[in-house]
């Protein structure tokens, strides 16, 4: 199993190209998901965003409340930093169990869907590929107004708080135009899907892990036998 990264920009259609990818019976890890579950009340990150943040960013129910908690780090580069360094390492370690619950189910890819795959950089060493889901900046403004009812200087400031998408166009390994039709993604998708399901990638991850495996069971039968000896 290899795995790819799929990230894009603020309503740049990452949504639909992963929904797309389920559609095809490819496993898709969510890290807004992810990140979602590993701030739920009383976990560890949890804890530690409201020592921080304080209680004014909670809901009445006791849950984080994401709106204003967004407001706060898209307006402040360094509150944005510093929630990042308390939640990644934790979503890092959940999607690491679904990497291996997908890998002993023997699929030949498995998906990170990962909004700031390339702000952080620290899950793209890992990775065969990476996927850009592009549009033009005009379209990406225009539907992010619509969607979240933003004047265009408020959705101007929550894109320029990404990197520019034409810099992660640049990084990718392949790139989905979704500027256009749904119809001409979902035939982008497809032909994305069939080349990365025709690779023999996995072959050689799966060769090099069960070697390691193998590996590791030869090393811990000697240590065994030199201990009884």
């Amino acid at each position: 199993m290899f795995l790819v990264g799929l990230t894009g920009g603020i309503a740049s259609g990452k949504s639909t190209v992963s929904s797309l990818l389920r559609e095809l019976g490819c496993p898709i890890i969510d890290a807004d998901v992810v990140a979602r579950k590993v701030v739920e009340p009383h976990s560890p990150a949890y804890c530690r965003i409201v020592k921080h943040f304080g209680p004014e960013i909670l809901l009445e129910n006791g849950e984080i409340d994401r709106q204003k908690l967004g407001q706060l780090i898209f307006a402040s580069e360094d509150k944005r930093r510093l929630l990042n360094s308390i939640t990644h390492p934790e979503i890092h370690k959940a999607m690491l169990k679904q990497i291996l619950f997908f890998f002993l189910r023997g699929y030949r890819y498995v998906v990170l869907d990962v909004p700031l795959l390339f702000e952080t950089r620290r899950l793209t060493r890992f990775l065969n590929h990476t996927v850009v889901v592009y549009c033009d900046p005009a379209t990406q403004l225009s539907r992010l107004m619509n969607r979240d009812g933003l004047t265009q200087e408020q959705a101007e400031q929550r894109v320029a708080a990404q990197m520019p998408l034409n810099e992660k166009r640049g990084l990718a390994s392949h790139v989905v135009e979704n500027s256009g039709s749904r119809e001409d993604t979902q035939r982008q998708v497809l032909r994305l899907h069939t080349k990365l399901e025709d690779s023999m990638e996995f072959l050689l991850a799966r060769a090099i892990a069960i070697a390691t495996a193998a590996g590791l069971g030869g090393l811990l039968l000697y240590a065994a036998k030199l201990l009884a000896s």
